[in-house]
């Protein structure tokens, strides 16, 4: 059976899921099932079949290089509950930050809106969303059995070129910035699809904002 068809199922099945999802409100801190969360997991997840089928080497080289280098691989009931206290932290560090918690299965997807993130099309990240990401690499220190997935996205407006170019970028500047708070990068891989996988509609300035996003996925070294 090739990579794509079993992806694609992995996707299909995951979607049909996704119904259930649970996100933090970035502006009350509560948690709640809505349909932005749903097509935010959905994109991340896109994102991550992505990467597992233009990079599976890269993937596979990760893993080695962690395990190499004595980061032990976890296995059965541990990884569940390695993933669920994870999950506490990171929804505690980023309650009322604009930065959603998603959780698919054993994968934590951290949506950032790129309002939050960048200025208008740039690609370094705003110094007041520093402590964001420090509260990110905090958790992630903790946890080192985590390889994190970067994925920049964008909207559909303006050239495909420079779409796909500006969300590698981003992509890299946040990878960049979390080696910079000692997140060893081995654990990272970033990528930009551009605008290829939209949670939003891109005919209104509310989806396009929606859209233009660095998504971070959150995967046990299994």
């Amino acid at each position: 059976m090739s990579i794509v068809r079993i992806f694609g199922g992995a996707l299909l099945g995951s979607t049909l899921l996704l119904a259930g999802c649970q996100t933090t409100d970035p502006y009350t801190g509560e948690e709640r099932t809505t349909r932005t969360a749903t097509g935010a997991g959905i994109g991340a997840l896109a994102g991550a079949v992505v990467g597992v089928i233009s990079g599976s080497d890269a993937d596979e080289r990760r893993k080695r290089a962690l395990i190499g280098a004595g980061v032990g691989a976890l296995a059965g009931g541990a990884v569940g509950n390695y993933m669920d206290r994870q999950e506490a932290e990171l929804r505690e560090q980023l309650r009322g930050t604009g930065v959603s918690v998603t959780r698919i299965e054993n994968d934590l997807i951290l949506n950032m809106p790129g309002n939050i993130t960048f200025d208008v099309n740039e690609s370094s990240v705003k110094a007041d969303f520093y402590p964001v990401l420090n509260s990110v690499a905090l958790v992630l220190e903790r946890y080192d059995q985590t390889v994190v997935d970067v994925i920049g996205h964008t909207d559909s407006t303006g050239p495909y070129d420079l779409n796909m170019r500006l969300s590698r970028q981003r992509a890299d500047s946040v990878g960049r910035y979390l080696e910079s708070r000692g997140i060893r990068s081995q654990r990272l891989i970033t990528q930009g699809v551009g605008p290829d996988y939209p949670i939003a509609t891109n005919e209104t300035a509310s989806g396009r904002q929606l859209n233009r996003r660095v998504e971070l996925i959150l995967r046990p070294l299994t």
